[in-house]
C-alpha cells in the first residue's frame, strides 16, 4: 500500500515545480516580445547593410569596379585556417535550442578536419563554452554574459580580432553559427559565411538600379570600413536573433513542462485517493473483524 504522506509530498513537490515553470514561461514570453521587437528593428539596418555589400560584391564580380584588390572579396581556394564563431545561451531549460547549435559546430569541425583545415573555435554563451571545454575541445576565444545581454560594443570588440586576422592573412575564413528566431513556435539554425564575402551568390544585372556610387579613388578605405561594419553588425544581429530564439524555445519548453506537471498532479491525486480509500477500507475491515470477534 502506498504511503499517503509520501504521495502528498510528491503532489506538493510537483505542484511547486508547476508554479515555477509557469512563472518561467511568463517571464520568457515578456522577454520574447522585447527581443522580437529589437530584432525586427535591427533587421531593417542589417538588410540595408547586406544590400550595400551585395552591390559592391556584385560589381567586383562583374568587373564594374576597377583598381580593387581586397582580400575580403577574394575567394581563397585552399584555406589553411578558419575562425568558427558560435552563439549559444548562457542558461538552460530551453529544450534543444543549444544542442542544435553544438551539433552543427561539431559537424563543421569534423568536415574541416577531413580537409586538413585548422579551426580556431570562438564561443559565445556559457552552455556552448562549457560543453566544448568538458569535451576537451580547444577554444581559441570565448565570452559569456553576452548572448543573454547583447551589447554592441562588446560584440564589436569580440569579432574585431577575427576581422583583423583575416585582413592580415592569419586566417582564411570566418563563419558564424547560431540558432535564430523564425516565429513564436520555431527557431531556425544559421550557418553564415562572413569572410570572404561570397560574390558567387550575386548576379550581374546591368539594369539593376544602384543604391550607391563608387569612385575608384577612395574604394579601399570605403570597402575596409564597410566590411568592418558588415561583419560587426552581423555578429551583433546574431546575438539579438539568438536571444529572441532562446526565449521562444524556453517559453515552449516551460509550457510543455507545466502541462506535464499538471498531468502528473492529476495522476498523483488519483493515486492518493485510491490509497486513501484502501486505507479506509482496511480500517473498516479491522473494526468489523474486531467487533465480530467480541461476540
Amino acid at each position: 500500500m502506498a504511503n499517503l504522506k509520501d504521495i502528498q509530498r510528491q503532489i506538493k513537490s510537483v505542484s511547486n515545480t508547476q508554479k515555477t515553470t509557469r512563472a518561467m514561461k511568463l517571464v520568457s514570453t515578456a522577454k520574447l516580445r522585447r527581443a522580437e521587437e529589437l530584432a525586427r528593428r535591427s533587421r531593417l539596418y542589417a538588410a540595408k547593410m547586406n544590400q550595400v555589400i551585395a552591390e559592391i560584391a556584385g560589381r567586383i564580380k562583374c568587373n564594374k569596379v576597377g583598381g580593387i584588390d581586397n582580400r575580403c572579396f577574394t575567394e581563397i581556394e585552399t584555406p589553411k585556417t578558419v575562425d568558427v564563431v558560435f552563439v549559444t545561451a548562457d542558461k538552460g531549460l530551453c529544450g534543444g535550442f543549444n544542442i542544435q547549435t553544438i551539433k552543427t559546430v561539431k559537424k563543421l569541425l569534423a568536415e574541416y578536419k577531413e580537409k586538413n583545415i585548422k579551426v580556431r573555435l570562438r564561443g559565445v554563451g556559457k552552455k556552448g563554452v562549457e560543453f566544448f571545454k568538458y569535451n576537451e575541445v580547444e577554444l581559441f576565444d570565448s565570452v559569456i554574459d553576452l548572448s543573454s545581454k547583447p551589447d554592441k560594443e562588446k560584440a564589436d570588440k569580440f569579432i574585431e580580432a577575427s576581422i583583423e586576422d583575416f585582413k592580415d592573412g592569419k586566417i582564411d575564413g570566418l563563419q558564424i553559427v547560431y540558432n535564430g528566431f523564425k516565429n513564436m513556435m520555431t527557431q531556425e539554425l544559421h550557418v553564415l559565411k562572413l569572410l570572404p564575402v561570397d560574390t558567387e551568390q550575386f548576379d550581374c544585372n546591368e539594369e539593376q538600379k544602384s543604391i550607391l556610387e563608387i569612385e575608384a579613388e577612395d574604394d579601399e578605405k570605403m570597402l575596409d570600413s564597410l566590411v568592418n561594419r558588415y561583419v560587426q553588425y552581423a555578429m551583433y544581429y546574431a546575438l539579438i536573433d539568438s536571444v529572441a530564439a532562446e526565449h521562444s524555445a524556453r517559453m515552449q519548453a516551460m509550457d510543455t513542462a507545466t502541462n506535464n506537471a499538471k498531468d502528473m498532479v492529476k495522476i498523483l491525486n488519483v493515486k492518493f485517493n485510491k490509497a486513501r480509500q484502501a486505507a479506509i477500507t482496511t480500517e473498516l475491515i479491522e473494526i468489523i473483524s474486531g467487533v465480530e470477534s467480541m461476540k
